[in-house]
């Protein structure tokens, strides 16, 4: 087989790919730079060459395809018709000579390095991300990371996003999603709110009292209950309506009124009495917090080691204890 291998070229002297294939992958790398930055002056500086070289490259590409890809004008760089099917063909394959490469390069060089972008919900990236970054950063010196904190959902490809922490499954079957751990929600107060209104037995009674809403990529979200063995979703008018699950968090610890939140956030403080559980006989099905990348059957080192590290000190948290909650929903009886 080696003899036939040697003596055999790759590609045929007539082979349009053979005597193409330079100036097309230079042209393909160049047009998805451009692409994504939206300007070629910025593409120059994401692959480290001259804005006249990324021209140059592209101006071929397009003379070899014989189609115009770009529409430029002083102020805007955006893609053709023809350019947007050509960009959706193209994309995936050198992302998988970038991956190969990246693959090889760390397979040589020993311990995982490189660069992660990484999003996540504020009140999660806060809470649970952030802390945990230090640990990671000492077992791995070689790999820095990027957070970025976000309500909106994860745009894996346009944000250039290596992994997300999100809320709830991910809608886009190209993404994997584990489950780091339960997310329960659980409606509570404060003791000096409790005592001065009394708490609800019932998610019907929120009409009588103070709540506090939560709105999420421009929308209020819905308060979820399971009630009779049915999933009920309400939306309880509100005096304060907050983007950020942390102001949510303290507006409920200074009084303001009830909030539904997620386990994570208020077991310490129902722990310490500084909050008060209620409704905990209708608390909804878990929805799960999840790690969320880019399905691939070869991640990079970089991500790889990411993920396992995260799943495994996220999960050791005391965070998702959640036999107290029968305990709490007695002294809340007692309390109302």
């Amino acid at each position: 087989m080696s003899d036939f291998l040697s003596h055999q070229p790759l590609f045929s002297a007539d082979d349009p790919f053979s005597s193409s294939f330079a100036t097309s992958y230079a042209g393909v790398v160049s047009f998805l730079a451009v692409a994504d930055e939206g300007s070629f002056a910025r593409a120059g500086d994401r692959l480290g060459i001259g804005r006249s070289s990324v021209s140059r490259n592209v101006q071929k590409l397009e003379a070899q395809l014989e189609a115009r890809l770009f529409l430029r004008t002083t102020r805007k760089t955006s893609l053709t018709r023809e350019g947007e099917l050509f960009y959706e063909n193209c994309r995936q394959g050198i992302e998988r000579i970038a991956q190969a490469f990246d693959d090889m390069r760390a397979l040589r060089s020993g311990p995982p390095r490189g660069h992660l972008r990484v999003s996540s919900t504020p009140c999660f990236g806060r809470k649970i991300v952030a802390p945990l970054l230090l640990g990671f950063y000492e077992r791995y010196p070689d790999i820095t990371i990027e957070l970025l904190v976000d309500n909106r959902p994860t745009d894996f490809t346009a944000d250039r996003i290596d992994v997300s922490f999100r809320d709830g499954r991910m809608q886009d079957s190209g993404i994997v999603a584990r489950q780091l751990i339960p997310m329960q929600t659980i409606v509570c107060a404060s003791p000096a709110y409790a005592r001065e209104y009394g708490l609800p037995r019932h998610a019907d009674d929120l009409v009588t009292h103070r709540c506090i809403n939560l709105r999420a990529g421009g929308r209020l979200l819905d308060w979820e209950f399971k009630i009779d063995g049915h999933a009920r979703r309400v939306q309880p008018y509100a005096r304060h309506t907050f983007n950020d699950a942390g102001l949510a968090l303290q507006a409920a610890l200074d009084g303001l009124g009830l909030a539904q939140l997620a386990a994570y956030q208020v077991t310490d403080l129902l722990r310490e009495g500084r909050l008060i559980a209620c409704l905990a006989h209708q608390t909804p099905d878990d929805g799960g917090h999840y790690i969320c990348y880019p399905s691939r059957k070869q991640l990079p080192a970089r991500i790889r080691v990411f993920i396992d590290y995260m799943t495994e000190q996220t999960r050791a948290l005391d965070i998702a204890d959640f036999t107290t909650m029968p305990r709490l929903a007695r002294e809340t009886a007692a309390i109302a």
